[in-house]
């Protein structure tokens, strides 16, 4: 990635290593929040719920937007959002005006996101998949730093706000460097991917048969990490009898299998590996880890277990977006937006299916239905690599060199 870029991707990666505190802040400074208006953890996990509909409601205008008006505005406007929202949450006088801020935030991602990813494919087109997945890497280390700031604030008795302050700050000098970077002409940038891509496939796409495999994959790939994230804990105090502050470590095996992984991918993409390819096989781990973990109820399997569903569930989103731009890179926004659309429809109605799901009784079920949506993602996937296989000139999915 030593190339032009560089400056402005490295602005890009800053603003999701923030996202990935934004993502757990409201959850971990809950104490703070639910004294300062009066409320309970359900009212906060509404509250993070409303960054979710912020995100499923403006996905399809954000890519429409940024294939209009280009990437670099869209991903301005969304770091001046999200500052906003870092700063109004800790002074937020009312839960109703917190509420309105988490809506910002969704608005904030799906701006960010319709705006990043179409821009890592232009700049990086012969390693799209590697520059995506490293979005991934970012926010697990921005999500793996916050609990030490809160920490730190805590043991030294500082307002809890800082640990909205700080990344709100930072958000906003990165958008002065990002305004200050180049991003590729969009002329040029489809010009170029005209002649890539001309080269690459024999056939033409069809976007109601991949396309849409694709939109799915977006579905389950979510839907595959929110599930382990909400349940994982439950299920080892529960299945496996293990104490809480044990059963909450699963989460940590769980970060670091995925931050591992996405690092990972960054180095095999394109050089040994194809993006189609992951996809295939991710899901193929997910649904062999999960059916141990239903068969065999040990702390000490459960922990192995959890390193290795956050290892095979990092990354798809991205490799997902990365793909589903590859093949149709003349409206990378709207199709960005499309899959993220979905994405955003998992992050919200899986917490709920799976909630009603653990009222009913054995907590296993959840992740019985989670081989299921497994399950469904292979098929997709294997769709995928299957057409993909036909549309390029290439025979094989691996790459030797």
């Amino acid at each position: 990635m030593k190339n032009q870029y560089f400056k402005t991707a490295s602005g890009m990666y800053i603003n999701y290593f923030l996202l990935g505190m934004v993502n757990i802040i409201l959850a971990s400074n809950m104490p703070s929040l639910t004294e300062q208006w009066d409320t309970d953890s359900t009212g906060i996990s509404y509250l993070i719920a409303a960054i979710g509909i912020g995100r499923l409601l403006t996905y399809g205008l954000s890519g429409v937007l940024s294939d209009k008006f280009g990437r670099k505005p869209l991903i301005m406007v969304s770091s001046v959002i999200m500052g906003v929202f870092l700063i109004g949450i800790p002074f937020s006088p009312t839960y109703e005006m917190a509420f309105l801020f988490a809506l910002l935030a969704g608005i904030s991602n799906s701006a960010m996101d319709a705006g990043t990813y179409p821009a890592l494919t232009e700049m990086f087109p012969e390693s799209a998949g590697s520059a995506s997945v490293m979005v991934k890497a970012f926010g697990s280390l921005g999500a793996t730093i916050l609990p030490f700031i809160i920490l730190f604030l805590t043991t030294n008795q500082l307002f809890y706000g800082f640990a909205f302050l700080v990344p709100a700050v930072i958000y906003f000098m990165n958008m002065f460097l990002v305004m200050s970077a180049s991003f590729p002409s969009k002329f040029k940038a489809v010009s170029k991917e005209e002649d890539l891509h001309s080269n690459r496939f024999i056939t033409e796409r069809k976007f109601w048969s991949e396309g849409v495999a694709l939109i799915i994959i977006g579905f389950t790939s979510t839907a595959l990490f929110t599930v382990s994230q909400i349940w994982l804990p439950s299920f080892g105090q529960e299945v496996a009898g293990m104490q809480s502050s044990s059963a909450i470590k699963l989460l940590s095996y769980y970060s670091v299998g995925s931050l591992i992984s996405v690092l990972l991918l960054s180095i095999l993409l394109n050089k040994w590996i194809k993006p189609v390819t992951v996809i295939l096989l991710y899901p193929m781990i997910t649904l062999l880890t999960v059916i141990i973990i239903l068969t065999i109820h040990s702390p000490i399997v459960l922990s192995i277990s959890s390193f290795f569903l956050g290892a095979s569930t990092a990354g798809i989103f991205q490799l997902t977006i990365a793909i589903m731009t590859e093949l149709f890179w003349r409206k990378k926004g709207t199709v960005t937006g499309i899959v993220a659309t979905a994405s955003s429809f998992a992050s919200v109605i899986l917490p709920i299916a799976t909630g009603l799901i653990a009222k009913s009784g054995d907590i296993s079920h959840i992740f019985l239905f989670d081989c299921f949506i497994a399950t469904i993602g292979i098929l997709a996937a294997a769709f995928v690599y299957y057409r993909y296989k036909k549309l390029t000139q290439h025979q094989t999915i691996f790459n030797h060199g």
